[in-house]
């Protein structure tokens, strides 16, 4: 992997908010290179997996199970962070799965370190203010999204929204994402 200095993620990081090179190095001397196998789990149900991972390379998919089913909920590119939102924020168990869906190249960083970080420098709180609040909108605007539009529509937003998952995701991932079933994304897909 490139040095951090050099990442995907440190350039989308400062497309959100200035990041000055202290900074970059304060965050750089917690971080440790890791890498997963295409299908191995990050996250799994029920356990504290105590770190944040800044993906540098790669594709994840985020799921729960549901009465035996995988349900997805969101998916993690190039430039993103995977990590519990429960343990992060409520200091609970993970309550879904993070799966990576090709090989994954990523840096970690323990939750406390990252807190800290958070609490003691201010661009690194503003950087994580300004992601979780544009999250935040995604997600709002995904919710009403599948309450209100049909499912084709859904799709065509989704696609817009997402086109780098488009090309990579398997269509049954995407279909449960967007809660319809894979016949009836096959069918909206054939029409085109």
């Amino acid at each position: 992997m490139k040095p951090f200095a050099e990442s995907i993620f440190l350039k989308k990081m400062r497309l959100v908010t200035n990041i000055s090179q202290e900074t970059v190095s304060c965050l750089e001397a917690h971080l440790e290179e890791c890498h997963f196998a295409k299908k191995e789990m990050i996250l799994r149900e029920g356990v504290f997996c105590r770190y944040v991972w800044l993906l540098e390379k790669g594709f994840t998919r985020h799921f729960w199970v549901v009465d035996g089913a995988e349900v997805t909920t969101s998916f993690s590119v190039e430039g993103t962070l995977i990590f519990s939102m429960d343990e992060f924020y409520y200091g609970r168990p993970s309550e879904e799965y993070a799966q990576a869906m090709e090989p994954v190249d990523a840096w970690r960083i323990t939750t406390g370190d990252l807190e800290r970080l958070f609490r003691e420098n201010m661009e690194l709180a503003t950087w994580a203010r300004l992601i979780h609040q544009n999250e935040y909108r995604r997600v709002h605007q995904s919710f009403k999204e599948r309450l209100t539009l049909p499912a084709k529509e859904r799709y065509r937003v989704f696609q817009e929204q997402f086109p780098e998952v488009c090309r990579r995701a398997n269509l049954g991932h995407i279909a449960s994402y967007l809660g319809i079933t894979l016949p009836t994304l096959s069918h909206i897909r054939a029409e085109k």
